[in-house]
């Protein structure tokens, strides 16, 4: 079962963790624009969300409806979950995630 703050819709999915992970290239670009220590908490987090379930994630709003967004400090990694497998398509620092 998924634990912390999963949003309901997420949390009655059939799809629990783990989740296959999938880095699309616009995220990883976006992860190599980082500093090392802040990619590395990045990944620790994706892959303790991935499987785990758990982590700080919410549904997101208006033309990004149907994304998720997991928060790791100030930045918003952007994904889908699609048949078990996490696709990642974006990592934002917070005042860009939204935008």
């Amino acid at each position: 079962m998924l634990t912390g703050r999963v949003p309901k819709d997420i949390a009655s999915q059939k799809e629990y963790p783990p989740y296959q992970i999938k880095w699309l290239d616009e995220a990883k670009a976006d992860v190599r624009a980082l500093d090392r220590p802040t990619a590395m908490r990045l990944f620790e987090g994706v892959f303790r969300f991935a499987r785990t379930g758990s982590g700080d994630v919410n549904a997101m709003h208006g033309n990004m409806a149907g994304a998720l967004r997991l928060r790791l400090g100030d930045y918003r990694v952007l994904f889908t979950l699609e048949g078990g497998v996490m696709r990642i398509f974006g990592v934002r620092h917070r005042s860009e995630a939204y935008r």
